[in-house]
């Protein structure tokens, strides 16, 4: 048994705040600390579950969060970016099931720090429908036959998971009171239920199914600015539909992820000039 998990940190018990999720903030190692508390847990569970293997993939920001001293030894980590498929790199066909630890809702829900892939797009949509990571993850383990089985984050998510992924146990270790407020468990209640429901994953993996791929993927990514978009029309295949909104036609969930991470790293940068002009003086 083989099991793969991508986590995140925005969807981690004791966090809600910008300062905690940010490197430099005085709140960021603290969370370093519970989101690595979080993967140990998962992790945990799995191996006592019957777990042969896990691999974790650091999904946040940077993706340098987890403090790999403290990382439970058995498992194995992929940090670092950027990744050609993001929150999603290193899944393959020899994994039995996925767990999504630390999520959060979709840019435009009400969710705890609710965004998806990068807090300067407005929003983006699949299909005509606007996603989650977590949705568009999901659709990237399916195309290497892999179910998710496990999902945790605030409220939110985890209702977004319930109805979206079949057979899915979430684990929603805080209730979202705003966009940068939460009503939390403490974090040893989280780590028992996550420990519980990844083990619980693992006993019961083999009735999952992966999600129905579409035959094919529209994109659609509101950009934060006019020159984020001029300049992501540059990527062969995507087309500027609307000032700051582009578009793109795929064939895989690999593709979608490499041209939302090549969006990302453009927004960002449009973003940091033009905060550098507003901070003239």
């Amino acid at each position: 048994m083989r099991v793969y998990i991508s986590i995140d940190m925005e969807g981690v018990a004791g966090i809600a705040t910008m300062d905690q999720v940010v490197r430099g903030g005085h709140g960021y190692p603290r969370s370093q600390r519970l989101m690595t508390a979080e993967a140990n847990a998962a992790i945990e569970g799995a191996f006592a579950a019957g777990a042969d293997s896990v691999l974790v993939n650091d999904s946040h920001g940077t993706m340098d969060n987890l403090l790999h001293e403290e990382l439970d030894p058995r498992a194995r980590l992929i940090f670092g970016t950027p990744k050609l498929d993001c929150m999603a790199e290193g899944i393959s066909a020899e994994h039995d099931v996925a767990m999504f630890l630390g999520y959060h809702a979709a840019a435009g829900s009400p969710g705890v720090l609710a965004h998806t892939y990068s807090s300067h797009f407005y929003e983006v949509r699949l299909n005509g429908r606007p996603v989650s990571e977590a949705e568009v993850n999901a659709l990237q383990a399916a195309a290497v036959g892999v179910p998710v089985g496990l999902l945790t984050g605030d409220d939110v998510i985890c209702g977004v998971a319930d109805k979206a992924f079949p057979g899915v146990r979430t684990v929603a270790v805080k209730v979202a009171h705003g966009h940068t407020a939460a009503d939390s468990l403490s974090p040893a209640e989280a780590g028992r239920l996550i420990r519980e429901a990844a083990a619980e994953t693992v006993r019961g993996a083999g009735k999952l199914t992966p999600l129905r791929l579409p035959e094919v993927f529209e994109l659609e990514i509101d950009m934060p600015s006019t020159p984020a978009a001029e300049l992501g029309a540059q990527i062969p295949g995507v087309r500027r539909i609307a000032d700051k909104t582009l578009a793109g036609t795929f064939a895989t969930p690999t593709e979608v992820l490499g041209c939302v991470t090549v969006c990302y790293h453009l927004a960002a940068d449009a973003m940091i000039s033009r905060m550098a002009l507003y901070g003239r003086r």
